[in-house]
């Protein structure tokens, strides 16, 4: 493990998801803590987006917008909010010049899929339909996402082409969390890596896909086809149980055609990024901001 990063985990406070509303509370609380960066130069709202049940999204507009980016926070699809996910939506913005959409979706185990996947859907289609009053391109729409919202991004640009649009132009998947299976050799290996666990990883399936069957939108890695998706930045952490999965998904992809830029990050753990003054943790977030411009 990068020394840097190995120095914080003892602070970690221990979380199994067995109890998503204690431990939305203790995520709340890490969160809190996390630095907030510069938003003066940044024009951000809270919008309710019209569906079955509205949607709760925060708009991070910068003055001369460079397309958009619907944004889906990490949590395993139990923990994570509008105001956890603020501090990274925030940076995006800033670094990348997009207009960016965090989606507040519904969480499990009170909302099992595919209630967050239709959240996203309706503030992609919200999104498409605003571009041209947010100073944006229809055209230059992309989805992305930390952990469980690189699941929904990549789900929902999966379902953008099955349905005929909105058209996605790229999906941003950081680390994310593809396959209920947990089959592959980290997701075997790695059961007790710091932040998150296999228990935690079976935990949060359990709670999100409830009595019903996986589909390949509520875990990506299930699609039989992956042609016809938009181009793909992946980037997965050394020490992650969904290390392999990310890493498989890339190459499926470019097996189907389709563009990929795949990072693997050595020394790293799943979220590690968030330890902002670790130098890896600077490329990272480089690499991220990087691609999306």
């Amino acid at each position: 493990m990068d020394p840097e990063l190995e120095a914080f985990v003892p602070l970690f406070p221990l979380t199994d998801w067995a109890d998503p509303v204690a431990d939305r509370k203790v995520y709340a609380e890490l969160a809190a803590g996390r630095p907030t960066p510069d938003i003066s130069d940044l024009l951000v709202e809270d919008r309710l987006v019209p569906a079955a049940t509205e949607v709760p999204v925060r708009l991070y507009r910068p003055r001369r917008p460079q397309g958009a980016v619907v944004w889906m926070h990490g949590g395993g699809l139990v923990v994570g909010d509008l105001d956890t996910e603020h501090p990274w939506a925030a940076r995006i913005a800033s670094i990348t010049g997009a207009v960016v959409v965090s989606v507040g979706y519904r969480l499990a185990p009170e909302h099992p899929y595919p209630a967050a996947l239709d959240d996203v859907w309706a503030v992609l289609g919200w999104t498409a339909d605003h571009a041209a009053g947010f100073g944006v391109d229809p055209a230059r729409i992309a989805v992305g996402g930390h952990s469980a919202g690189a699941n929904l991004a990549a789900a929902v640009a999966l379902r953008a082409r099955d349905e005929g649009g909105p058209a996605v132009c790229f999906q941003l998947l950081n680390e994310p969390g593809l396959d209920d299976r947990q089959e592959t050799w980290s997701q075997r290996r790695f059961t007790d890596t710091p932040w998150l666990t296999r228990d935690k990883i079976t935990a949060s399936w359990r709670h999100y896909l409830g009595a019903g069957p996986a589909t390949a939108y509520a875990a990506p890695a299930r699609a039989a086809d992956l042609s016809g998706l938009p181009p793909a930045y992946i980037a997965t952490a050394e020490l992650d149980p969904n290390r392999d999965e990310g890493i498989e998904y890339a190459l499926r992809l470019l097996r189907a055609g389709v563009s990929v830029e795949l990072h693997q990050w050595p020394g790293t753990f799943h979220g590690s990024q968030a330890i902002l003054s670790a130098e890896v943790s600077q490329r990272q977030i480089d690499g991220l901001g990087g691609a999306l411009r």
